[in-house]
């Protein structure tokens, strides 16, 4: 496949991917919660994007309920922002989160969520800034850094945003979540392979979770190995919502390279023309 064609196709297919990778990273500055492994509420510790979309919705509206009735606790605007981002509400994720940040001005963790909330809406430079001001110079937090470099590598800025992802990982050695950042870097450029590396790296470690299997997952099907990408798929998700998936990655890749023969004949007919 020509890298133009795969830049075009994955940079679509990974704004989720990575919009949860950076849910990961900024998640947790602080205090550990379930947040930060993208759970809901005590009572339901599953992970959001292993649910399907109907038990997405009826997450998000019960969230929704605990936040109307007290919408300045830290942790249920929080939750909310993250499920209504998952649900595909990017506006109204970032609301939230715009609201938590002018009442907690100075909160590491929430000046964090709202940098993820910017950058999920395409305010990268903003995103960028709230990232950074949550950040402390002499006691530098991992989490922060990977979750810079994550906004870096959506403005283009993959040096930048490599040399964060290897200063994190200095910060935290074989950190999952990092590695499998730094693998989406590499799928951002088209070098599959590599990304490929980092993402089996990644999963490998013991604190590998579902968002870091599922990006493995997704390198390993836009390399067409559709069979062997839906089985590692199928460990996180249900057997539909893998099959869902790769079908979706199948489209995908399909539509692009229809797209990219269309353009090549037309470049053809062009030169026969003026020829």
């Amino acid at each position: 496949m020509p890298t133009k064609a795969l830049n075009l196709t994955a940079k679509r297919l990974i704004t989720t991917a990575f919009i949860a990778a950076l849910a990961a990273s900024a998640a947790g500055c602080g205090s550990t919660s379930k947040f930060t492994t993208g759970s809901i509420s005590r009572s339901d510790s599953r992970p959001l994007e292993t649910m399907s979309s109907g038990e997405l919705r009826t997450a998000t509206s019960r969230l929704g309920q605990s936040y109307a009735s007290n919408p300045n606790d830290k942790r249920i605007a929080m939750n909310f922002s993250a499920a209504l981002q998952m649900d595909g509400d990017a506006d109204q994720s970032l609301a939230v989160m715009r609201k938590l940040a002018i009442a907690y001005p100075k909160d590491r963790e929430v000046l964090a969520a709202y940098g993820k909330a910017l950058a999920a809406n395409g305010q990268f430079a903003p995103a960028l800034d709230a990232v950074r001001r949550a950040q402390t110079p002499e006691y530098p937090d991992w989490k922060l850094v990977s979750a810079e470099a994550a906004i870096l590598d959506q403005m283009g800025q993959k040096d930048e945003a490599r040399q964060d992802y290897r200063k994190a990982l200095e910060l935290k050695p074989n950190e999952p979540s990092v590695l499998s950042n730094l693998g989406m870097s590499y799928v951002l450029e088209g070098d599959l392979r590599t990304a490929e590396t980092y993402m089996r790296s990644a999963a490998q470690q013991p604190g590998a979770d579902s968002r870091v299997r599922q990006n493995l997952a997704l390198v390993v099907g836009l390399q067409g190995r559709f069979d062997e990408a839906e089985k590692i798929a199928s460990q996180e998700l249900s057997p539909e919502q893998a099959q869902a998936n790769i079908a979706y990655l199948r489209q995908m890749l399909a539509q692009q390279n229809a797209w990219s023969q269309l353009k090549d004949q037309d470049k053809g007919k062009a030169k026969v023309a003026t020829n």
